[in-house]
């Protein structure tokens, strides 16, 4: 394919993939406004607290869809991939369905409640199986729709049983049933023109080492927010999490970007030259993203309230700090692709330091932000040297 038809296709796929992120995302954020106003402020703490529970344990479900796309990309059918998938989403429903007493208890929540965050998880996990195979496939058109109708249909049958005066687990179990059904019907479509290997097994391993790396990239974007909870006063650790929707923003609106370069770092012939554009191109959009939000920061206050007025001034650090692990998110997504997970030791060490950072030397937002910038960038650009390096190397092995 010539390199101008590539870049072409390439801009296309990222535009589409960002319109499907960006509906889901929108989605997302829109659920918490009648759920924290409908709910009241102890039912909106126990609806938040198991969405946030339903997060950590979807974390295979991420690494399903990026495992199934390189096996895609390297010739796998859709019959040996979606076995995979089975089988994750099995052992994801009875690590669920131990962990409902526990989590329950843990966060004093109602079983019903619990149990409705929680079996979302498996169906999580069939619809990243079909994701999977619409990124391998380079497929972004379709799965721009599936990402956004994901979205949609995980808010708005919870919205409606708000609406009509339910609680936060027939809220929940609404979400699982609007999920489910996204799964089913993008099953039926996916694997068109997915054309390889079907008898060919892929053992559940891979997945749990993917699942390390999204988990330690997890962690680094939302330990901190945990930290100034410990550390800080209420007050500032409310300011520290104001903030942090700079971090979030800075962090999510380029993700398309590795979603779909991330067939070509799969393949072996294009992966050098892949993950070079795709860290070139996070580059270039954080540093845009926090010139935008350093120039736009005095009109925070302005748009959102006084609340901001005390880290106006600290909120391009926060757009820094996403930006960075934007970067991180790209270079771990090729460590992925290339069966390279062990560069998330660089991750994990890079997150150890930053706590012990924390706890120990900061009592400022100014401090916490900091050393978040610090443990960010350093490790984006320690683990995205060695991505580059690692792909070379595996390249003219081949």
């Amino acid at each position: 394919m010539p390199r101008q038809t590539r870049t072409n296709s390439a801009v296309a796929g990222v535009t589409m993939v960002t319109a499907g992120s960006m509906i889901a995302n929108i989605a997302s954020y829109l659920l918490h406004l009648p759920a924290s106003r409908w709910l009241g402020p102890s039912g909106y703490g126990e609806f938040a607290s198991l969405l946030a529970a339903q997060l950590v344990l979807a974390v295979p479900a991420l690494a399903l869809q990026t495992v199934v796309a390189r096996e895609v990309v390297r010739g796998k059918g859709a019959h040996a991939v979606r076995l995979l998938g089975y089988r994750c989403a099995v052992i994801v429903a009875v690590v669920a369905a131990l962990l409902v007493p526990v989590v329950s208890w843990a966060l004093d929540t109602g079983i019903l409640a619990t149990s409705s965050a929680l079996i979302t998880a498996p169906v999580l996990v069939l619809l990243a199986t079909e994701q999977g195979l619409l990124q391998g496939a380079a497929r972004f058109g379709p799965l721009s729709v599936v990402l956004a109708a994901a979205g949609v249909a995980k808010v708005v049958p919870a919205v409606v049983v708000l609406a009509a005066g339910a609680g936060p687990g027939f809220a929940l179990a609404a979400s699982a049933t609007g999920t489910g059904l996204v799964a089913v019907v993008t099953r039926l479509f996916a694997d068109s023109g997915v054309l390889g290997e079907a008898s060919t097994r892929i053992g559940v391993g891979a997945v749990l080492k993917a699942s390390q790396v999204q988990l330690a990239l997890i962690a680094l974007s939302s330990m901190d927010l945990v930290i100034a909870r410990i550390v800080l006063s209420n007050d500032d650790a409310g300011l520290y999490a104001l903030g942090a929707v700079a971090t979030k923003a800075a962090f999510w609106l380029p993700q398309a970007v590795g979603v779909v370069l991330y067939p070509r770092m799969a393949n072996p012939a294009q992966s050098v030259q892949a993950i070079r554009s795709a860290l070139v191109i996070l580059v270039a959009l954080g540093a845009v993203l926090v010139a935008g939000v350093a120039v736009a920061a005095p009109l925070a206050p302005l748009l959102v309230g006084d609340a901001y007025q005390p880290v106006q001034s600290l909120l391009w650090l926060f757009a820094l700090q996403g930006a960075c692990l934007a970067v991180l998110q790209g270079a771990l997504l090729s460590a992925i692709a290339g069966e390279r997970t062990h560069l998330a030791v660089i991750a994990w060490i890079g997150l150890a330091v930053e706590m012990i950072a924390m706890l120990t030397v900061a009592s400022t937002i100014g401090q916490f932000i900091g050393i978040a910038v610090a443990a960010a960038s350093s490790t984006a650009l320690v683990v995205g040297v060695r991505a580059v390096r690692s792909a070379r190397r595996d390249a003219v092995a081949a």
